[in-house]
């Protein structure tokens, strides 16, 4: 069998990995342990990101005429490519945080959403906070006005209470406010009708 035919299934399948593909990244696996690697897979693999070892001539071809192809003048020495299809900062977050424990772990570069990045801006990247974190943040800050508009009007209704029942003895008493005028006025009435009475001995 031809060596291109050998190796036409394994460039498929990194073709069919990286097709819409939210991110690609590179590593040098060299010097972890065994323990370090499966922990580092499994990490990837409940991230839902696709893990693999593959050769750079493997890669190159595969890459070639898609978004990963600027990340061919990565590929020197062993080769690891993480891919996620549904969370653009997984692979850049997962790896650079289990780099700072296994320094033998190195960032190589990286496309993100079509973007070509290298080491440092992988790292960068790697800083964004998740998906469901950003949509957490979101969540709360939409319900947080909501929470200190309920506790001010439970504030006022609380407070309207209290104002009712203080006006109540002022409104019992208002009556007798209003009738003393009254009282007052009788005399005056009174002595208008003298002074009429009056009038007719005077002339």
């Amino acid at each position: 069998m031809a060596k291109v035919e050998l190796k036409k299934p394994v460039v498929d399948e990194i073709s069919a990995a990286i097709k819409d593909a939210q991110s690609v990244v590179l590593v040098d696996h060299r010097g972890l342990t065994v323990e370090q690697d499966t922990e580092l897979r499994r990490q990837l693999r409940e991230a839902g990101i696709t893990y693999k070892v593959y050769k750079n001539t493997m890669m190159n071809f595969a890459f070639k005429g898609t978004d990963c192809e600027p990340l061919t003048e990565y590929l020197a020495g062993p080769s690891a490519m993480a891919v996620s299809k549904d969370d653009a900062t997984a692979p850049a977050r997962v790896l650079c945080k289990f780099a700072k424990t296994a320094e033998a772990l190195e960032i190589k570069g990286g496309v993100v959403e079509g973007t070509t990045y290298d080491a440092k801006g992988i790292e960068n990247i790697s800083k964004i906070p998740s998906r469901e974190e950003l949509l957490s943040k979101l969540l709360g800050s939409i319900q947080s006005p909501i929470t200190n508009f309920a506790r001010v009007m439970k504030q006022l209704a609380d407070k309207g209470g209290a104002s009712e029942s203080a006006a109540a003895p002022a409104a019992e008493e208002a009556p007798a406010e209003t009738e003393a005028p009254a009282e007052a006025e009788a005399p005056a009435a009174e002595a208008e009708v003298s002074a009429e009475a009056e009038a007719p001995a005077a002339e």
